[in-house]
């Protein structure tokens, strides 16, 4: 399969989104997984409700709470624009958009991997005398690292098909938030541009492929291992 030069800055570009939004959002991921996992608390069910809330939203409703959030008329977008990190109608909303819709995957496949770990273990190391954050680091994250992995990784096939809130935030612009979903969908649009759409689209099911079958091997490795 053979893209061409604009084809191939698409998927660049949509690359570049999505290992930076999982990137940033791996560490928030890992502790909200491991607060949800470890902790009771008041309001621990909201939390999970706004964790989750983006796989029950449109994606377009998240995109607008975007634009409505960090558009260059808004508050918080008008302070970004001026420390030289403006989001709307940049590649960086592209990836702050993808990390967002991706981070309920990511928490939720993080959070099972660390409900798997027998806490007897980690209860094993406090009363050895390792504090809460030396267990986790040395005995709770490395048994959950297949489920870790695996999460991150569905994150990351999450963040390179995102389409809905990532059009609607920073629009579809060539060069700078034509990611691969607003590519495919701008060659749908103009007539004779159906091989270029069907070749981005073999991208897309090869990498979403790709990232399904290693989530599962993991898993599984996570599961034998627990």
């Amino acid at each position: 399969m053979i893209l061409g030069p604009g084809e191939w800055a698409v998927v660049g570009l949509s690359l570049k989104v999505a290992l930076t939004a999982t990137v940033l959002s791996l560490p928030f991921g890992l502790l909200t997984a491991y607060v949800l996992a470890r902790y009771r608390f008041p309001g621990h069910g909201a939390l999970n409700v706004l964790v989750h809330l983006p796989l029950v939203l449109p994606p377009v409703v998240t995109g607008y709470l975007l634009l409505l959030t960090f558009g260059a008329n808004a508050p918080a977008g008008r302070v970004l624009e001026a420390i030289g990190l403006p989001l709307a109608f940049r590649w960086t909303g592209a990836a702050l958009a993808a990390a967002i819709m991706a981070f309920p995957l990511m928490v939720r496949a993080m959070r099972l991997a660390i409900e798997a770990v027998p806490p007897a273990l980690e209860e094993a190391a406090g009363t050895l005398g390792a504090s809460r954050l030396r267990v986790a680091a040395t005995v709770t994250v490395p048994l959950a690292f297949p489920g870790i992995l695996a999460g991150t990784i569905l994150a990351l096939a999450k963040a390179l098909g995102e389409f809905g809130a990532t059009i609607t935030f920073v629009s579809n612009i060539p060069g700078e938030t034509r990611t691969i979903p607003t590519a495919i969908y701008a060659a749908l649009q103009v007539p004779g541009q159906e091989p270029a759409a069907f070749r981005l689209i073999l991208v897309s099911v090869a990498i979403s492929a790709f990232a399904l079958v290693a989530s599962e091997i993991l898993a599984r490795r996570a599961k034998v291992a627990a």
